[in-house]
């Protein structure tokens, strides 16, 4: 069984615990065993890595994952390109993740049903790189609704939603989804402000749909997230059982109760990124200006985002880092800036943010508790930063840093000599 021992490196756990000086022992693809003393672990028959100067964490997890979403930049992006060649970009999707420290894809939608499926499977039979993937499905809306791109005189059958009407429609495309092997159930509960004709605060999808699909799901052993901004949306969920809600700026202080009392069921992803690209100016090469922003409301939703969120965080309430990545303004790869989001609209510690991108995340992918922490018998997700990350959160965006990537005890990335080199200079 191969083995590899990192030696001498500030180990933070994402536990909760302070970062300690040690050394780690994976063997297979499973952390063997740790020692808070460097040099007490055997390492016969293993591969050293020298940790000395850097901080060795848990991999993240991308908690609203778009695989197949390449430099997006309009709907046609999404349902213009054939599966045969949009399952390339998903493929190369999951390889930028890797490569910027993601080890797990927690999966929201894609393009097409089966892209995500297609590229976990062979991610998992090790013919492509990529993160651990819980493949997301194409979203599943109503008539009229966020993703429904059709008019009578235009039909739009194929993208980029499977549109249901009443609660049996949904058993079906629910049932349909889960037979193609998606993990992940993706409802538009919600209105949103690219649909001028639902904005953000509506509540298009019913209750007696959004439980459907929970049902339904659930009795195939999958999970089921929710796009939903209303607060109308958000109770709905909650009361249906949905697992995971994406987005939430609206709430009151019903279902701010509400959510506080299901957290240790449900995971929470603000997706701040998308807003605060435009907000910001990163848009404006793909018509997306801040002008056009503050007319599509998004400085509101960003308003109610950070205080929804951070009364969240107060409440103990589990976030996922994962902003909506994949559009032309906002790249696959860059995801680790919700890091610093999440410290500036939420409050979050450094330290906070990134128990959020791991050990919160690792929960989402698996119950078992096995995934985003270090902790001997969890599985080996890795990451070796040169540098400490708990000080400046940033340095997690810079792939240079990521001097060491491991998955499931298998090293992808190693240029450990190449940084211990640089610092000694």
């Amino acid at each position: 069984m191969a083995s590899q021992m990192i030696t001498g490196a500030r180990i933070w756990d994402a536990t909760g615990n302070p970062a300690f000086a040690g050394d780690v022992l994976v063997e297979g693809n499973h952390v063997r065993a740790i020692s808070r003393i460097p040099g007490q672990l055997r390492r016969e028959g293993s591969e050293v890595i020298d940790g000395t100067g850097m901080t060795l964490m848990p991999g993240m997890v991308e908690g609203h994952a778009h695989l197949s979403f390449e430099a997006v930049a309009a709907t046609e992006d999404l349902i213009t390109p054939p599966p045969e060649e949009q399952v390339f970009a998903a493929a190369r999707g999951a390889k930028a993740l890797l490569d910027a420290g993601f080890t797990s894809a927690y999966g929201a939608s894609e393009a097409k049903l089966r892209l995500a499926v297609a590229v976990r499977n062979e991610v998992n039979a090790g013919r492509l790189p990529g993160p651990r993937i819980r493949a997301g499905s194409l979203e599943i809306s109503v008539t009229g609704a966020m993703g429904d791109e059709s008019r009578l005189h235009n039909p739009r059958p194929g993208g980029p939603a499977m549109i249901v009407d009443g609660p049996e429609e949904m058993r079906k495309a629910v049932r349909l989804a889960c037979r193609e092997g998606c993990d992940n159930i993706k409802l538009d509960v919600s209105g949103d402000p690219f649909y001028p004709n639902t904005p953000g605060h509506t509540t298009p999808m019913s209750f007696e749909e959004i439980r459907m699909a929970v049902q339904t799901a659930h009795a195939y052993g999958r999970k089921v997230n929710a796009h939903t901004r209303s607060v109308e949306g958000s109770k709905h969920c909650i009361r249906a059982g949905v697992d995971g809600l994406f987005h939430c700026e609206y709430a009151d202080e019903e279902l701010l109760d509400m959510m506080e009392a299901a957290k240790e069921r449900i995971f929470v992803v603000p997706t701040v990124s998308l807003f605060h690209t435009i907000m910001h100016g990163e848009a404006a090469r793909s018509g997306l200006t801040p002008e056009v922003g503050g007319y599509m409301g998004l400085q509101d939703l960003l308003e109610e985002s950070a205080k929804t969120h951070t009364a969240l965080r107060k409440r103990g309430v589990r976030h996922l880092i994962g902003g909506d990545y994949g559009f032309a303004w906002s790249r696959q790869g860059t995801n680790a800036r919700d890091l610093k989001f999440f410290v500036d609209y939420y409050g979050y510690t450094p330290e906070a943010a990134l128990i959020c991108a791991t050990n919160y995340g690792g929960l989402a992918m698996r119950a078992q508790g096995d995934l985003g922490t270090i902790a001997e018998g969890a599985l080996a997700d890795l990451l070796l930063v040169a540098g400490n990350p708990l000080e400046d959160v940033t340095m997690m965006t810079d792939a240079n840093r990521l001097v060491m990537i491991m998955k499931d005890g298998a090293i992808y990335k190693n240029t450990t000599g190449a940084a211990q080199n640089r610092a000694a200079a």
